[in-house]
């Protein structure tokens, strides 16, 4: 009983109906999860499922419970540890007592259940891992095995088999005991999504690539990985209004190499990175447009801004926003934050936002700053102003914060003779729209807003990545030797917010035709991300006093 104590930390709690009962059969403990060893937590869990509607409802505390150990249990153990857990409480025959048929059959359902609720929620992260590839197999052959004794586990198999879309085949079992009697055991091979082989899944993976066009500024195009040269050429060639045959795709490394990419060369590599800084150039090898600083090309920029309806780039920012925050996933937060590979493919979808927030913060600067004519400049910070002020309506946080900030930025607020002409209205909105960007008490102004917006929404990120560093360091992950599942309540917690968010879906405005000149200005943003160019951009337009 002394190591169990050792094992385990609880808090017990009575309700006041409870306390107040004189008769102790109708007293129940409800067990709040403060502390315990991996094992004995996964332990509690099992027993407290509830598969039956004969054994009650499962109370809020144990669902929320297999919840917060199914989105943080990669901060305490991995995910062989686990695998190999599961599979000991599945076969366990250490249970205190003779176990009977009946219980031995409803803690393998268990086991199942737990299963299925894990790769539901981890799928796409478990695409790469074979020792759950190998995990699944045996387990499935176990089930099989056990058909005979326990009928009733038919159901649950059919239910295992749905989830995973199953196909049998004979395999070599790495995990089993009795892998050298193979011809023995009936396995399967994997033929689901998420558990395609490495290079069909990356294919399909986007990313941002940067084209540059000068030496300080991109062109940010959204692509598969798989994108060839060619392809990539294309789509530059027609947001600059350039024609695809004068230009070539050159990868410059960083002692300064080039490499001229072949039309139906990968742009990527296999570790989905490219060789170098990508730039478009002319067949020469010349600049195919002037440093921005002295291009006079880019002038008309401002007009085709101005002619938009704030609406609907909106709009279009926001339905793009959502098809990349709608692909965020809750796990991705807590790779980002604990995994040291941070950048890899499991925190792909958060990367693609975090990136787009940027961009969309550089693509206000880079507009406003590239716009010499004193009047344009003044309908451009009005005009961006409206945006974000239809981000809010719209509930698109991301975008929001990245528009402001951007106008908030050094370089554009310091323009002062622009400011002044700003009509006085929209200065008192602009006000009003930094008032949610005050980061003071927390920020509380953004928080209070963004709880009362309804579903589906979308959050500024880096502030709840920042939230759960905050939980993390904090807190302590192990109080002697045990798991602090307190702390990881609080970020199951956070995480959660992202299911929230996504509950139903942000829809295209009825409204809204499909205007592909928007769509293609938004989607594709061209932008200037050199801080020097861009304050010496500032200060050409308003020279220090």
């Amino acid at each position: 009983e002394e190591e169990e104590e050792e094992e385990w930390s609880s808090s017990r709690s009575l309700s006041s109906t409870e306390e107040d009962s004189p008769d102790s059969s109708v007293v129940s403990d409800r067990y709040v999860v403060v502390s315990g060893t991996p094992e004995k937590i996964l332990e509690h869990l099992l027993s407290d499922l509830r598969l039956d509607e004969s054994q009650g409802p499962p109370s809020k505390e144990t669902e929320t419970l297999l919840d917060d150990f199914l989105l943080t249990y990669l901060v305490f153990m991995s995910t062989s540890d686990l695998c190999q857990a599961l599979l000991g409480h599945y076969c366990s025959k250490r249970y205190r007592g003779k176990e009977e048929g009946k219980e031995a059959l409803y803690r393998k359902r268990k086991v199942l259940h737990l299963v299925s609720q894990w790769t539901a929620l981890y799928r796409d992260f478990l695409r790469e891992e074979e020792h759950v590839k190998l995990f699944i197999k045996t387990l499935y052959r176990y089930v099989l095995d056990d058909l005979y004794e326990y009928p009733s586990l038919e159901k649950d198999l059919k239910e295992f088999q749905k989830l995973l879309r199953m196909h049998r085949r004979h395999t070599v079992d790495e995990y089993s005991p009795h892998r050298k009697n193979k011809a023995l055991f009936h396995q399967f091979s994997l033929k689901e999504n998420w558990l395609q082989p490495r290079g069909t899944y990356n294919e399909a993976k986007e990313v941002f690539c940067h084209v540059y066009i000068t030496r300080d500024s991109y062109l940010s195009v959204k692509t598969r990985v798989s994108v060839s040269a060619q392809e990539l050429l294309r789509a530059v060639a027609d947001k600059i209004e350039c024609t695809e045959e004068e230009m070539v795709l050159v990868a410059v490394t960083f002692p300064g190499e080039k490499r001229i990419l072949q039309p139906h060369d990968s742009v990527y590599s296999e570790s989905l990175t490219i060789t170098g800084r990508l730039v478009v150039c002319r067949k020469d090898l010349s600049e195919i447009m002037n440093p921005f600083t002295d291009n006079e090309e880019v002038q008309p920029r401002a007009v085709r801004m101005l002619s938009m309806n704030t609406w609907d780039v909106a709009v279009t920012l926001t339905n793009f926003d959502w098809s990349l925050f709608n692909c965020v996933h809750e796990q991705e937060l807590i790779y980002y934050t604990f995994s040291r590979q941070a950048g890899g493919q499991n925190t792909a979808g958060l990367e693609l936002l975090l990136q787009r927030c940027n961009e969309v913060q550089l693509w206000v600067m880079t507009e406003v700053l590239l716009c010499s004519q004193l009047g344009k400049r003044v309908q451009l910070l009005k005009k961006f102003i409206k945006i974000a002020a239809h981000c809010r309506a719209q509930r698109n946080l991301n975008s929001f914060f990245a528009i402001i900030m951007g106008l908030n930025t050094a370089a554009v607020s310091r323009l002062g003779q622009t400011w002044e002409k700003v009509p006085g209205k929209f200065k008192k909105l602009f006000s009003e729209l930094e008032l949610l960007t005050d980061p003071s008490l927390n920020h509380k102004a953004y928080r209070d807003t963004f709880k009362k917006m309804k579903p589906p929404k979308i959050p500024f990120m880096p502030l709840l990545l920042k939230d759960i560093t905050f939980i993390h360091e904090g807190n302590k992950t192990f109080l002697d030797n045990l798991v602090n599942f307190e702390k990881l309540h609080m970020i199951a917690d956070t995480v959660r917010l992202i299911r929230h968010c996504q509950t139903d879906q942000i829809g295209t405005d009825g409204t809204q035709k499909d205007n592909q000149d928007v769509k293609s200005y938004v989607q594709h943003l061209h932008v200037i991300d050199n801080q020097q160019t861009l304050f010496e951009l500032s200060h050409r337009l308003e020279p220090r006093a």
